[in-house]
């Protein structure tokens, strides 16, 4: 059995059918003024159902390559966007 990464962020767009960009967030220290920074990065999801719109927060897991981009599937909606 293999581990597979979860990540968890907020949908920013939905790019097409059965598609959707999520943004995750992580703090890192800096190196030199030790002072807590975010840093971003984009992940493209599988969304089989078309469910997401933009606002949610979702739970995705890693998946074989469905795409050039696509390497993650949505695994759970955590909350939902305010309509």
């Amino acid at each position: 059995m293999t581990h597979k990464r979860e990540i968890q962020g907020i949908v920013v767009s939905i790019a097409g059918s059965k598609t959707a960009t999520m943004v995750v967030e992580r703090r890192v220290m800096h190196p030199r003024y030790h002072k807590t920074v975010k840093r971003f990065k984009k992940y493209m999801i599988h969304d089989e159902t078309s469910q997401l719109k933009v606002g949610d927060e979702v739970i995705a897991i890693e998946c074989r390559p469905i795409s050039k981009s696509k390497s993650f599937r949505l695994k759970t909606l955590v909350k939902g966007a305010i309509a």
